[in-house]
Order: C-alpha cells, then sequence, then structure tokens
C-alpha cells in the first residue's frame, strides 16, 4: 500500500521538474507470449509524453508490436539512512530518501518528421547543453534521412504516480536526529537530501 504522506502524484509542477532533471529510466514491455522485459533507456519528458528512441528491431520493437501497453519507471536515490541515525541498538529504522515516478500508458511510433524533430532537440538540450550542434530540422537534408531511420516512440501516460520519500513519517526527534546524521556525514548529495526533508515535510520547516 502506497504510504500517502510519500505521495506527490497530485503535484504536477514537482513531477515535471524530477523528470526534466533525470535522463534515464527503466521500460516495462510483455511480449506476445507473456514474457516480461524490462529495458533501460535515456529519456525526455515533453509536452505531457515520454519520448525515447532506438532502431526498429529487436525484442523491445516486437513487444510493442504485441502489446503496446507498457509502464515506465524513473528513480533516484538520494541518500541511505542507517538505522543507528536513530537507534543504536534496532536494525528497524534503517531506510533510504528517494523520489520515484511511475507510468503506465501505451506505446506508439512516431512518424511525424516536426515531432521527432523536437523530441530529439529536447534529447539534445538535456544530454548535451553546452551545444555544439546545428539545430535539428527536417528541412535540413542532413538530418532529414536520420530522422525517417531512427524509431521513435512516446508514452501516452494513462496514470503517473509518484512518490518522494524525505522522513515525512519520522517524530520531531527522529527527524532531527537524520537531519544531523546526514550535516555530519555530509557525503555525495547528503545535504540535498537535508533540503529535501525540510522541503517535502513541512510540518518541520523553520525547526
Amino acid at each position: 500500500m502506497r504510504r500517502k504522506e510519500f505521495s506527490m502524484s497530485e503535484n504536477e509542477q514537482e513531477i515535471a521538474k524530477f523528470l526534466q532533471e533525470m535522463t534515464f529510466g527503466f521500460l516495462g514491455t510483455v511480449g506476445s507470449d507473456g514474457a516480461c522485459r524490462v529495458t533501460p533507456l535515456n529519456f525526455v519528458y515533453g509536452n505531457g509524453y515520454f519520448y525515447f528512441h532506438g532502431t526498429r528491431a529487436g525484442e523491445k520493437m516486437k513487444h510493442l508490436k504485441a502489446n503496446s501497453q507498457v509502464s515506465f519507471t524513473v528513480a533516484k536515490e538520494y541518500a541511505i539512512i542507517p538505522s543507528y541515525f536513530t537507534d543504536p541498538q534496532l536494525a528497524c529504522p534503517a531506510s533510504s530518501y528517494f523520489k520515484s515516478v511511475m507510468v503506465r500508458g501505451r506505446a506508439e511510433i512516431v512518424e511525424d518528421l516536426r515531432e521527432k524533430a523536437d523530441a530529439f532537440t529536447l534529447f539534445m538540450e538535456k544530454l548535451q547543453p553546452e551545444g555544439g550542434y546545428d539545430p535539428i530540422d527536417p528541412d535540413d537534408q542532413r538530418y532529414a534521412g536520420q530522422l525517417k531511420a531512427v524509431a521513435l516512440l512516446r508514452i501516452v501516460p494513462e496514470e503517473i504516480s509518484a512518490k518522494f520519500k524525505f522522513g515525512q513519517n519520522l517524530k520531531n526527534n527522529k527527524f532531527d536526529d537524520v537531519v544531523q546524521g546526514l550535516q555530519n556525514r555530509n557525503r555525495d548529495i547528503d545535504l540535498e537530501a537535508v533540503e529535501h526533508m525540510y522541503k517535502y515535510c513541512p510540518f518541520h520547516s523553520g525547526r
């Protein structure tokens, strides 16, 4: 059962912002024989769609031709929370803080070259933000053949759910213990996790 205090499903802006930051997700498909497949891939999110690309052959495309219904998951772990941050003896409080977005929908092949160009522009803006390339334009013959050849697919979402877990269920003293533990450890993105704790736990803000 999804814990209500962790749910972000109604906050479209927060979900969209997270998806714009992320470059990688996991596509779930089912083949004609009922076999499941999870494929890691790069994606972009724009105009309400999730876009990904690849070749026109292969097992992934066979699955999608057999069944266009898919799932897609994007997640980022911000911090592992050791049990001893809040309890010197029991293992039970051990946890992790993360953001995740889960999508159910259908995959469609995109044939329109203008939509393809726009989607690949989103890919370049995300994966190569420094530029260094000519604009992707279907009227540019250097791009036209490539755009026709590559397979671009979009996921049309039917349901999007999100979970951002940052200690929303903690009592005041436990919350403060975790904050102190992360600040003292100060590893990787621990301090960013602390910022998210205060952001997504409004009843702890300003303590």
